[in-house]
C-alpha cells in the first residue's frame, strides 16, 4: 500500500513538471509570435515582452534540467563506469549521484541566499515587477534535483542492480 501511494505521488509530480514545462514553452512561443506579428503589423510591440521572454528562457532551461535529471539523461561524465564490473558501476553510481546531490544542494542553498537578498534590496526585474518571484525557479529546481540525486544514491546503495532510468537498461550508469 505505501509503495502505491509513493508511486502515485511521483507520477503526479512528474505530470505536474511536464505540465509546467509545456506551459512555459507554450507561453514563450505565444509571446514571441505576438511580438513578431506586432512588429510586422504596427512597427512596434509591447515593451514587456522581451524581458518576460528572457525570464522564461531561464525557467525553460531549469525545468528542462529537472526533466533530464528525472530520467537520468543529463550530462554525465561516466568514463570509468564503462570499464569496470558491477561493483565498480555501483561505486560510480553512488559517488556520482552523491556528488551531484551535494552540488545541487549547494546551488539551492546559495540561490536561497540570493533570493533573500533580492527581496531585501527590492530588486526589480522589469516594469515594477519584483525580481524574486521570477527567481524562485532556481532554488525550486535545484532542491528537487538534489533530492532526486540523493534518492538515486540511496537506490544504488540499497537496491541490487539499481537502474535510475529503466529505459537506459543496456547503457552504463
Amino acid at each position: 500500500m505505501p509503495n502505491s501511494i509513493i508511486q502515485r505521488s511521483v507520477r503526479w509530480l512528474h505530470h505536474l513538471e511536464d505540465l509546467l514545462l509545456a506551459s512555459v514553452l507554450t507561453t514563450m512561443l505565444t509571446l514571441a509570435i505576438t511580438d513578431i506579428a506586432m512588429r510586422l503589423i504596427t512597427g512596434g510591440s509591447l515593451i514587456w515582452i522581451p524581458p518576460v521572454l528572457q525570464v522564461l528562457v531561464l525557467w525553460l532551461g531549469l525545468l528542462g534540467a529537472l526533466l533530464a535529471s528525472r530520467s537520468q539523461e543529463h550530462i554525465a561524465i561516466d568514463v570509468i563506469s564503462r570499464f569496470v564490473g558491477p561493483l565498480g558501476k555501483k561505486i560510480c553510481g553512488i559517488s556520482g549521484s552523491l556528488f551531484a546531490a551535494l552540488v545541487c544542494s549547494l546551488v539551492a542553498y546559495f540561490s536561497i541566499i540570493f533570493l533573500q537578498q533580492s527581496i531585501e534590496y527590492d530588486d526589480i526585474a522589469f516594469a515594477q515587477v519584483p525580481a524574486w518571484p521570477l527567481q524562485l525557479i532556481i532554488p525550486f529546481t535545484f532542491s528537487l534535483m538534489a533530492f532526486r540525486f540523493f534518492l538515486h544514491t540511496l537506490g544504488f546503495i540499497r537496491i541490487k542492480d539499481y537502474q535510475p532510468n529503466p529505459a537506459l537498461k543496456g547503457e552504463s550508469v
